[in-house]
């Protein structure tokens, strides 16, 4: 039996550029940030990207379900993926990062890979959490660690730093839990789930940050424009990319993603910001691929199979 699903070099691409995408968010983040509030920025983010995904779902067809009927489980399904696919773990998180580093929430990200590892061994059929793919995983996890460095793990002095790290923790296990749980539901189109899925986002999100931070403000052109941006890119174009991975290759090969985003925060804010690159950075990438290599090694033997008969033939 095999330990994965058929991954296509179309998949491998897709978790490249969502790799590379949210990697090069936060650097985004900050320019925003320098006229948003944060509750705001990302209310203006997901807003604008659920309008977005939705007037291209209508333009479509505005179909959802791809099978002739569904029960209530599937649209209880649809609505757990929403709430903690963005607007559950975004709390969590912009709680959370109050009173932990932004190393630790860093690697509590990267947990979301081995979270999803046995939540997808015991719901998902074909995505057993064999030893090899194991290991592999917990490899790329300890480079990512290696990358982000000890300062990860010190304390802040805050008195509600535990809670904090349990937060952060929690908006991982909320991602790992939205990945498995969409894999499970009937067969879906991808444009749809993900406008709705954005929808049920924005409508937690504008609301609370109405009520933490207040009337929205008013944003300069700049501002908006990077809003704009942030809600068409990272946000609309990379939700509607990873319900297509998920739904081809699984919630465990969409998990690699997580051990990408920090080595390309690194790699971009040196390129772009002209930041210093950790003395870390070629150890920790080596671990990452690494564990990628072996936790995939099914799927890559089974990829370079078909290219070598393609080019034969």
């Amino acid at each position: 039996m095999r330990d994965s699903p058929d991954i296509s070099i179309k998949d491998w691409l897709m978790v490249a550029a969502l790799g590379l995408t949210w990697g090069g968010t936060f650097l985004v983040i900050e320019l925003a940030l320098e006229g948003i509030t944060p509750f705001w920025l990302a209310a203006a983010r997901i807003g604008f990207a659920a309008l977005l995904m939705c007037l291209i779902w209508r333009v479509m067809g505005g179909k959802l379900w791809r099978v002739p009927e569904v029960g209530p489980a599937a649209w209880g399904q649809l609505l757990t993926v929403g709430l903690l696919s963005s607007a559950v773990p975004f709390m969590l998180l912009s709680w959370g990062q109050q009173y932990v580093t932004s190393g630790f929430a860093g690697v509590s990200m990267a947990a979301v890979a081995l979270i999803v590892l046995p939540l997808a061994h015991f719901l998902v059929p074909g995505e057993r959490m064999t030893l090899r793919r194991a290991l592999g995983f917990v490899i790329g996890f300890v480079g990512v660690v290696i990358l982000i460095g000890g300062q990860a793990f010190e304390a802040t002095g805050a008195a509600l730093e535990t809670p904090g790290r349990l937060a952060c923790l929690g908006a991982a296990a909320c991602y790992a839990i939205s990945s498995v749980t969409l894999r499970r539901m009937p067969e879906i189109d991808p444009i749809g789930v993900s406008a709705i899925l954005l929808v049920i986002g924005a409508i937690v999100v504008i609301p609370t940050a109405w009520i933490v931070e207040g009337p929205p403000p008013l944003p300069d052109l700049r501002t908006i424009l990077i809003l704009a941006f942030l809600g068409l890119v990272p946000t609309a174009a990379a939700n509607l990319l990873r319900t297509l991975v998920i739904q081809s290759a699984g919630p465990v090969f969409m998990s690699l993603v997580n051990y990408q985003v920090p080595v390309w925060s690194v790699v971009l804010g040196a390129l772009i910001l002209s930041e210093p690159l950790p003395s870390s950075l070629l150890l920790a990438l080596t671990l990452i691929l690494a564990g990628v290599g072996l936790s995939q090694y099914g799927a890559l033997k089974r990829l370079f199979s078909r290219m070598t008969r393609s080019a034969r033939h």
